[in-house]
């Protein structure tokens, strides 16, 4: 097991287990046990378990029974589409998606995170990712929705 995935590992655990207010509370206890982490590590960490800051639970750290929350996802997609695609462009079950250099795993990741109705999977390069589309929905129709998404973000 890789040392990203064992530290998140152990955060799921952490954030079902206590009561966690802050990343610096996080960055305590990850360094208690061996992980000593930045701030941004954490925040990229918790965003990656799907872990989101519950008001209704006096502002502690939670996982949603989903493990994750749609609606912060679907925005952190449309500001990645926003921020990084230049072209959507579909061909039968296949969507191509241009970014700026170095960005196409930012938008696959939040792609994969946000789990679009019709998307089975991305592959990702530097400025190019691939979509693949559902052939029941096709790449056309998950085209049409990033689009939209983008224009929203």
């Amino acid at each position: 097991m890789t040392a990203t995935a064992s530290r998140r590992m152990l955060l799921r655990r952490l954030v079902s287990e206590h009561r966690i207010r802050s990343q610096a509370e996080l960055a305590a206890l990850l360094g208690d046990a061996g992980h000593q982490v930045t701030q941004a590590t954490i925040s990229r960490d918790l965003d990656a378990i799907g872990a989101v800051k519950d008001r209704t639970a006096g502002g502690t750290y939670t996982i949603p029974a989903n493990g994750h929350d749609q609606r912060a996802e679907r925005r952190q997609l449309a500001k990645a589409l926003s921020d990084f695609a230049l072209s959507v462009v579909s061909s039968g079950s296949l969507v191509v998606v241009k970014t700026n250099p170095g960005a196409a795993h930012l938008v696959a990741g939040a792609i994969d995170r946000s789990r679009p109705d019709g998307v089975i999977g991305t592959v990702a390069g530097d400025d190019t990712l691939l979509v693949i589309a559902a052939e029941d929905v096709g790449g056309a129709a998950v085209a049409r929705e990033l689009e939209h998404m983008g224009a929203e973000g």
